[in-house]
């Protein structure tokens, strides 16, 4: 049994290698808390340790997927342009509350007033589904489609997130650093996809790896989602 899981190791290591994730950040910009991350340094470029990454990506699966069988949602959040494609499709196929335009300050720490602000979003898309923006003018109407088109662009992932999540996956928690303040503030659970720049010490599955390409972005964001859906079937 524990050959086999070795093997399962290997190979998940042997795939994030070629993923490239692997290539942390330059080492002039590496944060303390990634020290022991680190396995060398090329070309000024720290080499994270894939051993190390696979094992908290495991312990992060596992957290998920009991999250999953307790009926708890998984936001996934990922604004920078290399993870809105990527986090918004993994959201959509398994039914996860997600943000990847902009992370709206107050989300959780003033989530009853965004909660209001989706509840009007929904009640105009409601109206205007039963046939019933007749009643309003051109003008009004117009300022109606102005509103739902802004409103669908800041909160149309989290527009079935009708109570807190049980905890957030982000990708690069420097850059999703308001989003992770506001979790730990209210104690969700943060895991992240963060290379050596970022303070891992902010997160609980701190997930070290290159967190400013596509295809190691997408492997990752892939693993934690499948995770998460293994769990909830």
């Amino acid at each position: 049994m524990t050959d086999a899981n070795t093997d399962v190791n290997n190979i998940m290591t042997e795939k994030m290698a070629t993923f490239g994730v692997h290539f942390g950040a330059r080492r002039s910009r590496r944060h303390p808390s990634a020290r022991n991350a680190v396995f060398g340094v090329k070309n000024d470029i720290d080499i994270i340790d894939l051993e190390k990454t696979n094992s908290v990506l495991d312990k992060a699966k596992e957290f998920v997927a009991s999250l999953a069988k307790s009926g708890k949602q998984l936001l996934l959040v990922g604004n920078k342009a290399e993870a809105r494609g990527i986090i918004a499709e993994e959201a959509v196929r398994a039914g996860l509350p997600f943000v990847a335009l902009r992370w709206i300050g107050g989300t959780f720490t003033n989530f009853d007033e965004i909660r209001k602000r989706i509840d009007y979003l929904q009640n105009i898309k409601e109206q205007s589904k039963k046939g019933e923006m007749g009643r309003y003018t051109k003008r009004e109407r117009g300022k109606f489609t102005k509103e739902v088109k802004d409103l669908e662009r800041l909160f149309g992932g989290i527009a079935e997130m009708k109570q807190m999540p049980g905890a957030i996956f982000v990708i690069d928690s420097d850059h999703e650093k308001t989003a992770v303040m506001e979790a730990k503030k209210i104690g969700i659970p943060v895991l992240g996809f963060a290379s050596t720049d970022c303070d891992l010490n902010m997160l609980d599955f701190a997930i070290i790896g290159n967190d400013k390409s596509v295809p190691s972005i997408s492997l990752i964001t892939k693993e934690i989602v499948g995770a998460y859906t293994y769990g909830r079937n």
